[in-house]
């Protein structure tokens, strides 16, 4: 195994290891300072992070506002309150070692006010900043007002170009690394683009050496790339190091911290990574971010995949083969439909799914009366999580809404990411993992069910291992 030489990354000689943030209340100050202690860079999450009360236990996020925009402000004034108190658990945690990140999303409810609310109220304790989840041009500019390093979170050499060319090059001198994000191996949102295919991984290797071959057009040949995404262990990455070709490389590791001692994650989940098989992780595109996402399938997912199987297209006025009258909703309002589906919408009745929810692409699905109630009411209580959701139409721009019907196809992520982190139940949860996730199983390292300390991960991932 080849040595692994620290590289300069957010002003710091540092070893080129970066635990991944990840999402709402999962990369919290504890693991992520833990990270950073043993000389790499922790990466603790800014999105909807959590605070605490005096007995330690977490404070749930609770919105009193009457309509969208007010529970908006509340998720953001909670989301900056929690950022602030993780960051300095990782400073307290780290010793003074490594490099602490907060990660963000573009694509979450207020990402710029919570970024520099966070960044504000921890001045000194953040070194540099992570972001994806869409196209983070002002990432620099905002940054740069706080003089600290980012990393803006890519998939292609044609997204970095795209940065680069609009905002990025005004501020090099703090771009810290560019993360390459594997679409098909990272977990969470993927940032698969129209043009691939979700079914057929690429080869991580010849994408990543055209994003240094872009890089170095702009002049960024020394400037490292962090590989993300699939990472399980150093040894299958060995001609990764030290690779004329590539450059620097760091390697991030999204999946691994998650199953530690300091990962903030419910002890029940714990145990489920230990027990997943080869594809229990599946690519789906049911989020409301209109991103493909990776999730542990469950019953969350199959309600989900039901709700598509159970569609069919309507007309408010017959036309074509649509010729067949059929009454949804309340008011037993008629549209129509062709006369396969009106067979296809009599069975699912017949079977229970009596209620039929419009789409935005002037569709049907047909849920159950209770799936039906839930979905109103977690669109309802919306409180603008997303900067757009396609499940409750919110958006943070203009008048409030995409201006498109709400797409009960989705779901309410902010609900479901904050049960599943606070022990809400594994199989009617969403649960975001990487595609490696079922190595937990056969890794001699987690024999027996073992948990280990951060301590102990990292100086197994150091062995190559």
């Amino acid at each position: 195994m080849k040595a692994l030489n620290p590289l300069l990354l957010s002003g710091r000689e540092t070893l080129p290891l970066v635990e991944g943030g990840k999402g709402v209340a999962i990369s919290n100050g504890e693991s992520s300072g833990a990270w950073a202690a043993m000389g790499g860079i922790g990466t603790f999450s800014g999105v909807n992070a959590d605070s605490y009360d005096a007995d330690g236990h977490p404070i749930p996020y609770v919105y009193q506002g009457h309509n969208r925009r007010e529970r908006h402000q509340e998720l953001i004034e909670q989301s900056i309150r929690g950022g602030i108190e993780q960051a300095r658990i990782a400073h307290e945690m780290s010793n003074g070692q490594g490099r602490l990140h907060v990660n963000v999303l573009w694509e979450m409810g207020g990402a710029e006010i919570v970024l520099r609310g966070i960044l504000e109220g921890a001045k000194g304790l953040v070194h540099g900043v992570t972001c994806g989840a869409g196209m983070p041009y002002r990432l620099a500019e905002i940054s740069a007002r706080y003089s600290i390093y980012y990393y803006p979170i890519v998939s292609s050499a044609r997204a970095f170009r795209a940065l680069w060319k609009r905002a990025y090059h005004k501020f090099s001198d703090l771009l810290g690394a560019v993360v390459y994000e594997d679409p098909w191996r990272a977990g969470g949102h993927n940032g698969l683009s129209n043009s691939e295919n979700p079914e057929m991984p690429e080869d991580p290797y010849p994408r990543v050496r055209a994003m240094r071959e872009q890089m170095r057009e702009f002049g960024l040949g020394d400037t490292p790339i962090v590989m993300a995404g699939g990472v399980w262990c150093l040894r299958e990455w060995e001609d990764w190091i030290d690779n004329p070709e590539l450059g620097p490389i760091c390697f991030q590791f999204g999946t691994r911290p998650l199953l530690t001692k300091e990962s903030p994650i419910p002890e029940k989940w714990k145990r489920r990574l230990l027990q997943l098989s080869e594809g229990d992780v599946e690519l789906n595109r049911f989020s409301p971010t209109g991103f493909y996402s990776s999730c542990v399938g469950n019953a969350f997912l199959r309600d989900l995949q039901g709700r598509s199987e159970r569609q069919i297209a309507y007309t408010v006025e017959p036309v074509g083969e649509h010729q067949v009258a059929f009454s949804i909703g309340a008011r037993k309002k008629g549209v129509f439909l062709t006369a396969p589906d009106k067979t296809r919408a009599d069975g699912w009745v017949q079977a229970g799914y009596t209620e039929a929810l419009r789409t935005p692409d002037s569709t049907l699905v047909f849920v159950t009366p209770e799936n039906a109630k839930q979905i109103r009411a977690d669109q309802t209580g919306c409180m603008g999580c997303l900067s757009a959701c396609q499940f409750s139409n919110w958006s943070q721009e203009g008048t409030g809404t995409t201006g498109k019907k709400p797409d009960p196809r989705s779901y309410c992520i902010q609900k479901t990411l904050q049960a599943i982190a606070h022990g809400g139940d594994l199989n009617n949860e969403l649960m975001f993992a990487g595609h490696n996730a079922f190595r937990f199983k056969s890794d001699p390292f987690y024999a027996n069910g073992y948990v280990p300390t951060v301590r102990e991960l990292f100086e197994r991932l150091l062995t190559g291992d």
